[in-house]
């Protein structure tokens, strides 16, 4: 017997609660169906935009995000408003809808003999995201003081390498004037930070070049974040490979900082979700460096090195993936370095 979502128990649920064993009514009049499985597709910015749906039976739904759908508890009920005869009479919700149908004098009997029908799946407490806590003062002791006016701290980096002409481009440029609300000022810190670590092997200059950006707060702009996220990443990675885990955690507690900012549990649970897949599947750039060796392109092999020992480092500051765990990133960090140091 077909049911009609007109004649069977449900209510609306956000698409982004839904999990496997809920009930849901495809669009149309056929009755719901139970998931098997919720994935998540993002749009071309990295936002959840999609949901799959795939049903018990092999169907799939295509939902947006922000989509309310009517969602059943599985028990069908006739036209009359009586639970379906296919459902066992014991069956916890059977008498509930007796109870509330009694004004039409209908009962909920059913035959004592019938097979049972599928039990009532009540849906589980939705995810909840990790909750993030920031360091306290006493960890942000730990980070120390500029030595100077960031202006100063640049300079006293760059004169330790004289005739490098990276750094001291980018050093010359900074002296000018560092403005923190320019989002080149902070991707020219960052270079800067990158060069003197990777290319120079000079971890504590590259260091106190990093603080100036380590010290600034998530505001929301997610372009001038990249640049501080990356130096809070290289930071994590000169203090862990330096023996100060504690100031390498501040860092780290530090790199998580846009993770407590969204306010809404539902697009909370979304971007966790979100987040976590590209911790799962980060891109580490096989093709293009594989490309690359192809071609016997060497510099752009190196430049794209660069890229993967960013995500390495990314990766490891986040405490690894559930794919890539910390000491497979430490090994796959050394590499990476030998090959762009060499």
């Amino acid at each position: 017997m077909t049911h009609s979502p007109a004649t069977q128990q449900y209510m609306e649920k956000q698409a982004g609660d839904l999990r496997p064993g809920d009930f849901v009514f495809p669009p149309g009049d056929g009755p719901a169906e139970e998931i098997a499985a919720v994935e998540v597709e993002n749009d071309d910015y990295g936002v959840a935009a999609l949901l799959l749906v795939t049903m018990v039976d092999g169907g799939t739904l295509r939902i947006a995000v922000g989509s309310s759908v009517p969602v059943g508890d599985g028990v069908p009920v006739d036209s009359d408003g009586s639970v379906s005869s296919a459902v066992d009479e014991s069956t916890p919700d059977s008498s509930a809808a007796d109870s509330s149908n009694s004004d039409s004098g209908t009962s909920a009997g059913g035959d004592a003999d019938a097979p049972a029908g599928p039990a009532v799946v009540v849906p589980p407490r939705p995810e909840t995201p990790p909750t993030y806590t920031g360091p306290s003062a006493e960890e942000l002791a730990l980070i120390p003081e500029p030595d100077g006016t960031p202006e100063a701290v640049v300079r006293a980096a760059a004169a330790n390498h004289k005739g490098k002409n990276g750094v001291q481009v980018l050093a010359d440029r900074l002296a000018k004037g560092i403005n923190t609300k320019s989002g080149s000022c902070l991707r020219d810190l960052s270079n800067l930070a990158f060069d003197l670590c990777i290319v120079l092997r000079d971890p504590d200059h590259a260091l106190a070049v990093a603080d100036l950006l380590n010290v600034l707060p998530f505001d929301g702009n997610l372009d001038r974040w990249a640049s501080i996220e990356r130096a809070l990443a290289l930071s994590s990675f000169i203090c862990r490979e330096a023996g100060q885990t504690e100031r390498a955690a501040v860092y780290e507690k530090l790199l998580r900082a846009p993770e407590s900012q969204e306010e809404d549990p539902f697009k909370a649970r979304i971007n966790a979700r979100v987040r976590q897949r590209s911790l799962n599947e980060p891109n580490l750039y096989d093709k293009e460096i594989f490309r690359a060796i192809d071609n016997g392109n060497h510099e752009a092999e190196r430049e794209w090195r660069f890229l993967r020992l960013e995500a390495l480092m990314f990766l490891r500051a986040h405490g690894g993936s559930k794919t890539i765990d910390e000491d497979e990133l430490a090994r796959r960090i050394g590499n990476e370095l030998e090959s762009v140091r060499a």
